[in-house]
């Protein structure tokens, strides 16, 4: 079964909780703003340490600096053959160095021109109350446990 890890980042402001999602980069998500958002979370490499891969998707697709305190929040399979791992930290700090990684994919289809594009498109910070509606849906798992271990 693939295994996927990454790192739910919240802050706090004002006695609410805002989460930090990021827009899905390409084409199929190109006009999709409800669904389409989503925890940073990539593929645990083959011999790679969970937390380790958690910290490499996040840096990969923010290019945020991350406080090296985390903590495990919860697992999930999301589908027949995917696992999820998420950790969580609170983090407030400059969003200004966001810049995703990139992929190529054949655009459009069948026209034998590849194109490259960004993984994430851009992030932004929810209310926790937002984010379950813009999230992905099988994410959304994510945010209520958090909301259990910080008590809100």
């Amino acid at each position: 079964m693939k295994r996927s890890a990454g790192i739910l980042l919240y802050k706090k402001e004002e006695n609410e909780i805002f989460v930090l999602l990021a827009l899905f980069g390409g084409p199929y998500w190109q006009n999709k703003d409800i669904g389409g958002w989503s925890l940073q979370k990539g593929i645990v490499e083959e011999g790679e340490k969970i937390v380790t891969s958690a910290r490499r998707e996040v840096r990969e697709e923010t290019n945020l600096q991350i406080p090296e305190e985390i903590h495990y929040l919860a697992s999930k399979k999301v589908s027949k053959h995917k696992l999820v791992i998420m950790f969580y930290t609170y983090f407030d700090g400059n969003l200004s160095s966001f810049k995703s990684n990139t992929f190529q994919k054949e655009w459009p289809k069948h026209s034998g021109q590849m194109k490259k594009f960004p993984e994430m498109d851009q992030i932004r910070w929810f209310s926790l109350r937002d984010a379950k509606k813009y999230i992905h849906p099988t994410q959304r798992f994510f945010l209520e446990r958090l909301e259990e271990k910080l008590q809100v």
